[in-house]
């Protein structure tokens, strides 16, 4: 399936929006079912977010999202976090965690000490430096967020609040085994 048969005008229906955008959202039809729809829209929406914030966070910091994800984690905790606990927060493998604390190790901006505790265990906290760095690209972050949801009122912002707390207890009463290893998204064609 090449990209132009996948563009299809997305918000055509009772929203009142009709233009053209190829991303997650473009594969589903009006015949699909509304859950799924719903679920490409909010994926759709979750990545032009996460683009955004990805490409100001490289222009203006030289920086990764995840780099700042892994920060935003130890800024909230000032006595560190271990290794593991932070790939949990991040939902990501330990490996990932290793590397991004490697890279902001070697700026500066975390140390790494081992737990005293547990020896085996390796904390890892935020330097003074990256504490202050990080709080410079929290503000701006707060700032792009603002600024990528002004398009919707403040009543609609907390329509779509409440709507997802709904959503999200719902999902989290759900009884679901362990994951299985991701190998692609849903929108990808499997080789």
């Amino acid at each position: 399936m090449g990209i132009s048969s996948t563009m299809r005008t997305n918000g055509s229906d009772a929203d009142g929006i009709n233009e053209l955008v190829v991303d997650l959202e473009t594969r589903a039809t009006k015949d699909d079912h509304q859950a799924l729809r719903l679920w490409l829209r909010l994926l759709s929406c979750n990545v032009r977010i996460e683009n955004h914030i990805r490409g100001r966070l490289r222009q203006d910091f030289e920086t990764t999202l995840p780099r700042f994800d892994l920060m935003a984690q130890l800024e909230r905790y000032p006595d560190g976090l271990h290794m593991n606990e932070i790939s949990k927060r991040l939902m990501v493998s330990g490996g990932n965690v290793t590397g991004i604390t490697d890279q902001l190790e070697r700026e500066g901006w975390v140390v790494r000490t081992l737990d005293p505790s547990d020896r085996r265990a390796v904390t890892v906290k935020l330097t003074e430096t990256g504490l202050k760095r990080f709080r410079e690209m929290a503000v701006q972050h707060e700032q792009w967020v603002i600024e990528l949801l002004e398009g919707l009122t403040r009543d609609e912002k907390q329509s779509i609040l409440g709507l997802l707390r709904k959503l999200k207890t719902h999902l989290s009463s759900l009884s679901v085994a362990s994951p299985a290893p991701r190998r692609s998204g849903p929108w990808q064609r499997r080789r």
